[in-house]
């Protein structure tokens, strides 16, 4: 359905969410209002290269006691504190199908990036943002050869107003025993369109993003980085894959390296789009595990910035979007603009 007269940069509108069947709200008339709301303190970004305190630099205590080897690359260990535990039995409550839990068991692991604790992933070099992309492969793969595991999520939160812990760049994995909420709306939407059409339904999107090019930030030989039509957040991307593959575990070494340049040139972009250390969680949706074959699974990356007007402004989702569906003011569109506009040379490095 089209009509002349109506404009998706300037009038009120809906948008499908193809990934999970959720709608979300466009208004982007509102960009115009000015802005009295809550301002957050910037964040300081300027730390040592190594910290006595912290908890992940190498060599140092953690908070339960267990010392860091004196690791020169990434170091993966089991969360000290772990949401997720391998011990946990099964069980279960069912009260006349109105009060309901099933028990969760799963592991939770912890990656230090780098031995350095001032540098953030647009901060470190290409090549061993690369090394990081292996320990990925590495530690799904190792995961998945238990068979009660049945999905592994990687994700990363950078910045305390994101909820991270702890300053020295690091990231997550969480393997459980059922399938999270979020991932099985995508299983859904991925599977039925593959019965549908044969094809991968991510791989269609890609191709007629690139061909209309309104979205897409940049590709390199094999992956496509953009901001997909239906954003919730307001500087949010998707990195996706340009081969239909199911997860990482099958990344050739090209497809690995051509990973970490798309991870640095975005969070480059993002650093600068406010010359601060951008705030994000960002993770990948990949296939589950141990349940057979699923050929309709096309492997991407979200990020999730809250960063809105400025490095101190950020994005709430509060009444309307916690009651009925997220909500947005400024287009996908024009999102993707700023970000494609945007200097691939970290803000730090200008002379």
């Amino acid at each position: 359905m089209n009509n002349e007269n109506f404009d998706l940069k300037e009038h009120p509108h809906s948008r499908l969410n193809i990934l999970t069947g959720d709608w979300i709200l466009v208004s982007p008339h509102r960009t115009k209002r000015p802005w009295q709301g809550k301002v957050e303190n910037a964040q300081a970004d300027e730390r040592p290269a190594y910290d006595p305190t912290c908890y992940l630099c190498p060599g140092n205590n953690r908070a339960d006691g267990s010392k860091n080897p004196d690791y020169k690359g990434s170091y993966v260990f089991t969360n000290d504190y772990s949401s997720l535990l391998l011990n946990t039995p099964d069980g279960g409550l069912n009260d006349d199908e109105l009060l309901v839990a099933n028990s969760q068991r799963g592991i939770c692991r912890v990656i230090s990036f780098s031995p350095r604790h001032d540098l953030t992933l647009p901060e470190m070099e290409t090549k061993d943002i690369r090394k990081v992309v292996d320990v990925w492969q590495t530690e799904y793969q190792e995961l998945a050869t238990n068979s009660w595991i049945k999905h592994i999520q990687i994700f990363e939160n950078k910045g305390d107003i994101m909820g991270c812990s702890n300053p020295h760049p690091h990231g997550q994995i969480w393997a459980q025993n059922s399938i999270p909420v979020e991932v099985a709306k995508e299983t859904q939407q991925q599977k039925v369109y593959f019965e549908q059409k044969g094809r991968s339904l991510l791989a269609d999107y890609v191709q007629l993003e690139l061909k209309r090019q309104e979205r897409v930030v940049f590709e390199n030989e094999h992956f496509v980085v953009l901001v997909p039509f239906w954003a919730v957040w307001p500087y949010e991307t998707m990195i996706v894959s340009k081969r239909h593959i199911t997860s990482l575990l099958y990344f050739t070494d090209d497809e690995k390296t051509a990973l970490a340049d798309a991870i640095k040139r975005l969070t480059v972009r993002y650093d600068n789009m406010f010359e601060t250390s951008f705030p994000y969680s960002s993770g990948m949706h990949q296939s589950p595990v141990n349940m057979g074959d699923q050929p309709y699974w096309h492997w991407h990356m979200h990020f999730y910035p809250p960063l809105l007007r400025s490095a101190t402004v950020k994005k709430f989702m509060v009444g309307y979007e916690m009651l009925a569906n997220p909500q947005r003011d400024i287009t996908a569109e024009f999102a993707a603009e700023k970000l494609r506009n945007l200097s691939e040379v970290h803000y730090k490095l200008k002379g």
